[in-house]
């Protein structure tokens, strides 16, 4: 993994020595000769990823270092360079939040090994920073993500009623994300921090599903040991969400009305009518006004749960809205997974080309299984469980390359392609020739002389260790 490092040593030795071995391994490097350097790098975006440091300089410290990087970006991972007669020292750096320490003598491997840990720590850190701010304004819109016009007025619309005391009914096609918007509902108003309840009405038996809506009294029934107040009361002043409300038996849709309409409800079992004060919100995967029609919803229902209607159209239908999710998607399982990814071109393009009978979800899906079976930092086609063989044409028509209108020189572009994919496996291996050859399926032979081609070949030989310097 690529990382964006900064080596301070007084020691021009050593310093280049660091230089050479780290950008052959596919790092970015920068050097500084000393404290005052150090903190002009430091200062001037990007913020490094490592910063490796000797402790002793004449400018200054490591110490001063450490503190300047912490302060500029907090996530830096600090490595500590120290002499025997200073490690008292470097362990008091690790206290003040150091990644490590190294003494000299070193071996390269030894290094390699923990700047290799130091940016894995860097990128966890990043990620789970970004996970927290992503859910906790995620979950302010209810975690709803999109910019096509269809979402748009969806959401323009949440804001205007979600304080009112209206119920909702949301509609669309399983996998659209329907609880996400009574989520949003519940949260983009007065009812944020009062209790959010949900309950799929297709999941219980009709009786279970009545004491879980309106409560029981001790003895209602066989196994009711004790009283329940049900979901109505315990959503208290928020929101309670019925999920395929289209399911409940028709006995249970009256008992329902009768609660939307008096605002009270009866337990199993109870003689009294208990007063409740939640908002509902109801959705539905069913065709309603058919369902009305054939019987199987009672209108009077209906109408009660419609006075507002939120419709969420397919993901088909708005296909501007893939690429945001699937990147909002890629950092959430990513973050879970420890990993930080970027989706190929071919990948991206491949996710946009696609039906997705199962909406949302489905992509949710297909995402989460390509963060787990990707093996470098790219998603790549492989990962998203494409296969040429059953391609639909409208996705492999959009696979090839993009001629501009300009057009292009081939020699040129097929030499651009070749030079980016020895830097690629060159990446991937971690630097190591005959593992990229192999990569590439061709003898090392053939893969050195395509380095010298492009300019890409360094010296032949790895840098010593700095013990043998």
């Amino acid at each position: 993994m690529a990382a964006r490092i900064l080596v301070v040593d007084d020691e021009a030795g050593l310093r280049e020595m660091l230089r050479v071995l780290l950008k052959r391994h596919g790092h970015y490097v920068d050097v500084a000769d000393g404290q005052r350097r150090a903190v002009e790098l430091l200062r001037a975006p990007p913020a490094y990823d490592v910063v490796i440091t000797d402790l002793s300089m004449p400018d200054g410290s490591g110490m001063g270092v450490l503190g300047e990087a912490k302060k500029v970006e907090d996530s830096t991972q600090v490595i500590m360079i120290t002499a025997y007669a200073t490690t008292a020292q470097a362990v008091q750096a690790m206290k003040e939040g150091a990644y490590d320490y190294i003494q000299k003598p070193f071996k390269n491997d030894e290094l390699l090994a923990v700047v290799e840990k130091a940016t894995e720590k860097r990128v966890i850190v990043d990620q789970n920073r970004a996970l927290r701010d992503r859910v906790r304004d995620g979950y302010r819109s209810g975690d709803v993500v999109g910019k096509s016009p269809a979402m748009e007025r969806v959401m323009q619309m949440v804001e205007r009623v979600a304080s009112a005391p209206a119920s909702v009914l949301v509609t669309g096609e399983s996998g659209t994300g329907k609880e996400m918007i009574a989520r949003a509902l519940h949260l983009g108003g007065e009812r944020e921090k009062r209790p959010f309840v949900a309950i799929n009405c297709a999941a219980l038996p009709e009786q279970l599903l009545e004491s879980e809506l309106f409560g029981h009294e001790k003895g209602a029934f066989t196994g009711a040991d004790s009283r329940k107040e049900g979901l109505f009361r315990s959503a208290k002043d928020g929101t309670l969400f019925l999920d395929e409300v289209a399911e409940l038996p028709l006995a249970l849709q009256v008992k329902l009305l009768r609660a939307l309409q008096e605002r009270t409800v009866r337990p199993v079992g109870g003689s009294e009518e208990i007063p409740i004060s939640c908002r509902v919100v109801a959705a539905t995967n069913r065709d309603v006004e058919k369902e009305v029609a054939e019987g199987r919803l009672r209108e009077d229902l209906f109408y009660r749960l419609n006075v507002i209607n939120l419709h969420l159209p397919p993901l088909r239908e708005r296909p501007e809205d893939i690429p945001l999710l699937a990147e909002h998607f890629l950092v959430k399982h990513g973050a879970q997974q420890n990993k930080r990814l970027d989706f190929s071109p071919e990948g991206m393009r491949f996710l946009v080309s696609r039906e997705y009978r199962g909406n949302v979800r489905e992509l949710e899906n297909l995402v989460e299984r390509a963060v787990t079976l990707a093996l470098g930092d790219r998603v790549e086609l492989t990962d998203l469980d494409y296969d040429p063989s059953v391609a639909s044409d409208a996705t492999r028509a959009i696979l090839p390359v993009e001629i501009p209108d300009e057009g292009f020189e081939l020699d040129a572009h097929l030499e651009d392609v070749e030079r980016r994919a020895l830097l690629a496996a060159l990446s991937k291996a971690s630097g190591v020739r005959k593992d990229a050859a192999k990569l590439l399926h061709m003898s090392f032979r053939s893969f050195r002389y395509r380095l010298a081609k492009y300019g890409l070949a360094d010296a032949e030989d790895e840098p010593r260790d700095a013990a043998e310097r």
